[in-house]
């Protein structure tokens, strides 16, 4: 047997992640490795600690890329702020929101869960009742862009309502990090997660988080040990702790590392507004196209991610088949539902560089094709001049 070298197809990706990589990116992960204590590597690793503060929008002094995936990102919040016998509320309207609950769980702790239906914002009004209900709660946990349905909750309110009741707050923000409004400082986010792979345009493989003091003290004071040793903070912290000096934790992902660290410098030139002004003014075209088509939003107006567009599957369309014919006969992907959405709806991506008026035309004219090729109750060849209206 002779395994041939792998040479994958250029797709557009437009799915609810991984995103298209910025070719800038890709070409920053292809220059030489050097060591992960090399002093010019600790150069950038200050540097990128600072373009990541850029990114949340805080002064966090713990602020940086975890060398993992997003989940790792999550489990790092858990793990280190969590210790057994706590009571935890965790918010629920959506995959991740479950995911949150699994990890309370594994730390030993109580998860205490205020559900919303699927597609909505989480309530406040229930989170208030749960913390009033509840006064040993020692921490908030919700998802600020649950990409499984595409809603996003106001991150602001819950974080207010958790202080008001002593408790720290984990948010995760994979996907609302660079292509929605996320202020950790001024909202009082206290743990926050995200990852690369959004709408940041790197590869997947990294998670950015940021502590705020308040969490701090929590990791620093524990009772007992973070459950996980790869994870805890407080060894962490003496590689990714400040200053010149690093102290041997684990061989970081050097390469990765510059792909994140040239996707935050192009963060930095767009300007942090002017990527969430971009990701909503395309999302505005591609829901004029949508609904002139007959597809329909299954996020109410005012709670939808621009980033992560949530669409419902025409009458007697096999979804599978539509998604199948995308990725074949354009080399397009989109994502199916999860969860209580699967087989429901659609999950069309317009986040970081795939966020474009480029891709908002030609996805509106391939699902076009596709969906009038198989007879689907549709209102065929609107949707492309819709869109452009919509950009005019």
């Amino acid at each position: 047997m002779s395994i041939q070298s792998f040479h994958p197809p250029v797709r557009t990706l437009m799915g609810p992640g991984p995103s298209d990589v910025n070719p800038r990116i890709l070409e920053a992960m292809s220059r030489p490795t050097i060591g992960h204590l090399d002093p010019v590597f600790v150069d950038m690793m200050e540097q990128m600690k600072e373009l990541l503060r850029y990114a949340f929008q805080t002064k966090n002094e713990l602020t940086m890329p975890v060398s993992a995936p997003g989940s790792a990102g999550m489990e790092t919040c858990f793990v280190n702020l969590i210790q057994p016998g706590d009571t935890v509320i965790v918010c629920q309207n959506g995959v991740f929101g479950g995911r949150m609950k699994e990890n309370v769980e594994r730390c030993g702790a109580t998860a205490v869960m205020v559900v919303d239906d699927w597609g909505v914002a989480v309530d406040p009004n229930k989170v208030e009742a749960a913390l009033q209900a509840n006064p040993a709660a020692s921490v908030l946990a919700f998802v600020h862009a649950e990409t499984s349905t595409g809603a996003i909750s106001d991150a602001q309110t819950l974080a207010a309502l958790a202080h008001q009741h002593d408790c720290v707050v984990i948010a995760d923000t994979v996907t609302s990090l660079a292509g929605s409004p996320l202020k950790v400082d001024e909202w009082e986010l206290d743990a926050v997660y995200s990852g690369t792979q959004k709408c940041l345009s790197c590869t997947p493989g990294l998670s950015p988080v940021t502590f705020s003091q308040r969490a701090l003290d929590i990791v620093t004071s524990r009772k007992h040990p973070v459950q996980s040793w790869f994870m805890d903070l407080n060894l962490v912290l003496g590689y990714w702790g400040g200053g010149g000096k690093r102290a041997y934790h684990h061989t970081a992902p050097i390469n990765a590392l510059y792909g994140l660290h040239e996707a935050l410098v192009i963060l930095q030139e767009e300007g942090i507004e002017n990527s969430w002004a971009r990701h909503q003014k395309n999302h505005d075209a591609l829901r004029a196209g949508f609904e002139a088509m007959g597809l329909s939003f299954v996020v109410p107006e005012g709670e939808r991610l621009p980033q992560l567009n949530a669409v419902s599957i025409p009458e007697g369309v096999d979804e599978a088949a539509v998604r199948t014919a995308l990725l074949n006969e354009y080399n397009l992907e989109i994502g199916a539902g999860l969860g209580a959405m699967a087989g429901k709806i659609w999950r069309v991506g317009l986040m970081g560089f795939a966020s474009n008026r480029t891709n908002v035309l030609f996805c509106l004219g391939a699902l076009d094709a596709v969906l009038s090729g198989m007879k689907a109750p549709i209102t065929a060849g609107v949707a492309v001049d819709a869109a452009r209206a919509a950009y005019k």
